[in-house]
């Protein structure tokens, strides 16, 4: 039987310890290539001055500028701390010049209408207070005709796959956050049910063994 769900922050990572794990945490999907910056690309979100909500230590950015041309990057961060770290990594891989971290919450987004080209996030969702309030803000932002990608993990999601995902995690905080994020995450008639209540009228929610993503387009 699916289990309710359980909300879990809507704070993001700010402890500066959590942030360093996490970030050791998201280097090792990098190697992977566990990162959905394919999926992104292939459904329109791959040119021009796109907005990343939640992009933690940057690692899904910096993967999604380095596989598209002629692209910017502005990332919207609630934890500051974060965002310190998500600027050395950016300036490490030598493209910082081409990527802007701005702090903020995504229930509110300090960025006039119509300004995007593209929005992403993977990863974040599940971490947001009002899923609708954001969403909206998303469309507001959004260029008419420009297209969006939310990607999240599943509350369904098959135990064996978890076990799968923690072997990659050696820190137990992690393992514990690994386990309350799928705990916090919707499943696919009820972001189904989201979008319906939002300004898009065209989108569609693709369901993966591991996660959901939303693509639509304004």
């Amino acid at each position: 039987m699916l289990k309710e769900r359980i909300p879990e922050t809507d704070e993001g990572i700010q402890n500066t310890f959590d942030v360093l794990d996490y970030d050791e945490m998201q280097k090792k999907f990098s190697k992977k290539k566990w990162f959905a910056t394919d999926s992104i690309i292939r459904n329109g979100v791959n040119r021009g001055n796109c907005l990343e909500i939640g992009p933690g230590p940057g690692y899904l950015g910096i993967d999604w500028l380095k596989k598209t041309l002629g692209t910017t990057l502005t990332a919207l961060e609630i934890s500051k701390t974060m965002i310190e770290v998500a600027e050395k990594n950016c300036k490490d891989e030598g493209i910082s010049e081409r990527a802007e971290y701005i702090s903020g919450n995504a229930l509110k987004m300090p960025f006039e209408n119509d300004r995007f080209d593209g929005i992403f996030t993977n990863g974040s969702l599940h971490e947001w207070e009002e899923p609708q309030m954001v969403i909206s803000e998303i469309y507001r932002v959004l260029k008419p005709g420009a297209k969006i990608f939310v990607g999240d993990l599943k509350r369904n999601v098959n135990p064996v796959l978890i076990k799968m995902m923690k072997i990659g995690v050696k820190n137990k905080s992690m393992k514990r956050g690994l386990e309350t994020s799928v705990g916090a995450a919707y499943i696919k008639p009820e972001l189904e049910e989201m979008m319906r209540k939002s300004p898009f009228t065209k989108f569609h929610v693709n369901e993966g063994a591991f996660g959901i993503e939303i693509v639509g387009e304004k």
